[in-house]
């Protein structure tokens, strides 16, 4: 079902969010999340790094694809020494997607994949000025009425560039 949204006047199209597919990524969309990356404000990593991501930890990360175009995704891995964790490196959705719900899903498809079967927290680092990542991770919290606790994790001195800001640790859970 297609819905029309006026904004300003000017009547839009809107498609429904069942348009929109979650699958694990293959080496072929590493590129593509890359694409995406260098088009948005995210931190900038190598497009050889989401390759990676999507040959190695595939089972840990998630597309969001619009027919074969990716327009969103997350990386994310579960460390050797926290087997009970998800950590969430990165998540970006195409700005002509935002506000149709897809980082929350895309989120709620990785805790329930069965490479988190065992997982009981997701983690992340987001900074202080990230207001939308703070209020999606709280919002995740939320919606699985669970907690969300934020502590100090890397401080900005570790950061050779003076314009990198502190990450702060937003672990969600207990989750299921």
């Amino acid at each position: 079902m297609l819905s029309i949204k006026k904004q300003n006047g000017t009547a839009t199209l809107n498609k429904p969010l069942d348009t929109v597919t979650f699958e694990t990524p293959t080496v072929e969309d590493g590129t593509e999340m890359w694409k995406l990356v260098n088009n948005s404000t995210l931190d900038q990593n190598s497009v050889y790094k989401y390759i990676l991501m999507c040959e190695f930890f595939a089972d840990t990360c998630v597309v969001a694809k619009e027919g074969d175009k990716v327009v969103g995704f997350v990386t994310a891995f579960i460390p050797p020494e926290k087997q009970d964790v998800v950590f969430v490196w990165q998540i970006g959705v195409d700005s002509s997607q935002r506000g149709k719900g897809i980082a929350s899903k895309i989120l709620n498809e990785l805790i329930n994949r069965d490479a988190c079967r065992d997982v009981r927290f997701l983690e992340a680092t987001v900074t202080p000025s990230n207001k939308a990542s703070q209020s999606l991770f709280k919002g995740l919290a939320r919606h699985h009425d669970t907690d969300c606790q934020v502590y100090d994790f890397f401080s900005e001195d570790l950061f050779p560039s003076d314009e990198h800001e502190e990450e702060r640790c937003f672990r969600i859970g207990p989750l299921k």
